[in-house]
């Protein structure tokens, strides 16, 4: 018998946000959705604690969710829902304090239950809180790339240096995507990208952003939301829609990680076995 093929690498994508109310969330969604609909097997983790919403924008009711894998109660496995085009998703709690106030052991923890899933899977996108506490930098430090939602206003764009220089100073993570969202045009995007490069070209120069695109302000994301579908699904032939296709193809063009990088890291295991088998 030929020997069992080693698991292919994970590629693992943490979506973030300076700023609350930017829409981080809709786009972990909608870019879930739209890069199953390209043929990968991707799961969808929930990892806002304190106030989780993966699930109601899916219209998904969970009887069991992360908060009982930390408590023991469930397995990773157990707690998994089914979403749009097989997408695979880690529900998490809302206003469950003790969730929201884990300690970073507890984080590494998740980290490593979510990484003892041994089923076919493609990508990991983590949907995290906005802000900058130690959920956030731990699980934007155990992706590969780290995408960062902002929205023309001056706080979302303040906040987002904010959470690109501690990412830069503290994780030591200097690659950052940026993905401008509820533009009105593909110009404006661009001009919001620019107006927070500039700002870290200045003042953070070890820093490395790269623009991944934009997603118009659209009435069909409203009207989806209400649905509790994404809108790549609930109208496809939206502006939106063709938006998150375009950047779910980019990223599916992306290259996987084979090589750890020394610290805390989802799918560690999958990486050096991949590597191995290539050896």
């Amino acid at each position: 018998m030929p020997p069992e093929a080693a698991p292919a690498p994970v590629r693992v994508l943490t979506v973030a946000s300076g700023k609350g109310g930017v829409g981080k969330t809709n786009v972990s969604v909608n870019l879930a959705t739209a890069l199953a609909a390209l043929g990968e097997r991707v799961m969808l983790l929930d990892a806002d604690f304190g106030l989780a919403n993966v699930d109601v924008l899916l219209g998904l009711t969970p009887k069991q969710t992360l908060a009982d894998v930390v408590a023991g109660r469930a397995t990773l496995a157990d707690v998994i829902l089914p979403g749009p085009r097989g997408l695979q998703i880690v529900p998490s709690s809302s206003g469950k304090r003790h969730m929201a106030e884990m300690t970073p052991q507890q984080h590494a923890g998740i980290v490593q239950a979510v990484s003892t899933f041994d089923g076919p899977l493609d990508t990991l996108i983590v949907d995290t809180a906005a802000g900058i506490n130690d959920a956030v930098l731990t699980f934007c430090q155990a992706a590969q790339e780290v995408l960062v939602v902002v929205c023309d206003e001056p706080a979302s764009i303040t906040d987002a240096y904010a959470l690109v220089k501690v990412l830069c100073r503290e994780r030591g993570i200097q690659r950052v995507h940026v993905i401008a969202n509820m533009v009105r045009s593909p110009v404006e995007g661009r001009a919001l990208y620019d107006k927070l490069a500039r700002v870290v070209e200045k003042f953070l120069p070890e820093a490395s952003l790269a623009y991944l695109g934009a997603i118009p302000q659209d009435d069909a994301l409203r009207r989806a939301v209400q649905k509790q579908k994404p809108v790549v699904e609930a109208f496809p032939s939206a502006q939106a829609s063709a938006a998150f296709r375009e950047l779910a193809t980019r990223i599916h063009r992306w290259s996987r990680a084979t090589t750890p990088r020394g610290h805390i890291e989802f799918f560690v295991e999958r990486m050096l076995e991949a590597g191995g088998a290539r050896a």
